[in-house]
């Protein structure tokens, strides 16, 4: 632990910064990470989850129109290091006097960052409230730009509380307008919000999320003091948190076994490995209705699911490295079959475990 970790945790503590302190353990949590002590990073982070839920008391919210307070869980950040990185930058600096109050995370569906929005409040021990989208759009001519006008109207009222303000999936307001033919209505709503973000107190943390930021303006993109791709995940890091996602869900299984080494050597061999989004639905289904009578039947699901449901070859599932007893659980065929035919090919020769 560096020297300076520690002196800010006494200023941090002194001060009664508990959004400071937060972000410096988590800071502290990654440097044990990196330096092989996951386990002990992970604990850290655990430890300044002191919530299972974190519910916004202030009676501040009953009267609002546009914004939503929002309820989350209080959970690690499954992220590559480089986005977890950045993402621990952002909540230091807006703990610091450096003015990083509006912020874009971009990237595919499924790569976490509404997840990360909420963890960001977390860390900075802030409320978050969420923009209703549905009720901010309207069909009317000229109602939605008035409505962006009310919606920061609400938020500037609220700058005093510090709290962070997330617009999912953003490309909904500034892009695609109600009707995508009036070319006029488009900009002057896109118009209209930039003018409120230039407007907006530094107090208030405003977090955009969008999978479309090249279908942005430029003008638009300028005005976030912080953009952060979440399109950084290689395979080894899916693989990862995709293990991590299953070691968590197989905990909740009564019949399910773990077979980690198949898992991985599954995702390997796949094309494409899903985002954590995507990939925590994958589990979840094949481990629910995994067979009461096979307790490595998640791993057959999973296997077709990534596949496309067409059924394996067991030929091909050999070439790719796969054991008989990985095929049999893969195919549902029994072992001595998988080997017996192998064997009737004598064209491989069949890996046994």
């Amino acid at each position: 632990m560096k020297k300076q970790s520690i002196l800010n945790l006494v200023k941090y503590y002194v001060d009664k910064n508990d959004s400071g302190f937060r972000s410096e353990v988590a800071e502290i949590a990654r440097d044990f990470e990196r330096n092989g002590d996951k386990e002990l990073g992970e604990y850290l982070m655990e430890m300044i989850a002191t919530t299972n839920y974190y519910v916004p008391q202030d009676n501040s919210y009953k009267d609002l129109r546009f914004l939503n307070k929002c309820e989350y869980k209080n959970k690690s950040l499954l992220l590559p290091d480089s986005i977890k990185d950045d993402i621990l930058g952002l909540v230091r600096a807006a703990n610091s006097k450096i003015s990083i109050s509006k912020v874009l995370l971009y990237g595919a569906p499924g790569s976490g960052k509404t997840e990360s929005a909420y963890q960001i409040a977390r860390l900075l021990g802030r409320e978050l409230l969420t923009v209703n989208m549905e009720e901010l759009v309207d069909s009317h001519l000229g109602q939605t730009s008035k409505n962006i006008v009310a919606l920061f109207d609400e938020i500037k009222r609220l700058y005093s509380l510090k709290v962070v303000i997330l617009f999912d999936e953003l490309d909904s307001l500034v892009m695609n307008r109600v009707n995508s033919n009036d070319l006029r209505e488009m900009g002057r709503v896109t118009s209209t919000f930039l003018k409120e973000l230039d407007s907006l107190p530094s107090d208030v943390l405003l977090i955009a999320t969008t999978n479309l930021k090249d279908c942005f303006d430029k003008a638009l993109l300028r005005r976030f003091d912080a953009k952060i791709s979440f399109d950084r995940y290689s395979k080894e890091d899916l693989i990862e948190i995709s293990t991590l996602i299953l070691q968590k869900y197989m905990k909740q299984s009564d019949n399910a076994k773990a077979d980690i080494r198949l898992f991985k050597k599954i995702l390997k061999n796949s094309k494409n490995v899903p985002y954590p989004g995507e990939m925590i639905q994958i589990i979840k289904i094949a481990i629910a209705f995994s067979s009461d009578s096979n307790e490595y039947d998640y791993l057959r699901r999973i296997y077709l699911e990534l596949n496309n449901n067409i059924e394996p070859d067991i030929k091909e599932l050999s070439q790719e490295g796969y054991t008989t007893r990985e095929i049999e659980i893969i195919t549902g065929i029994p072992k001595s079959s998988v080997f017996r035919k192998l064997k009737e090919d004598n064209h491989e020769q069949p890996f046994e475990c």
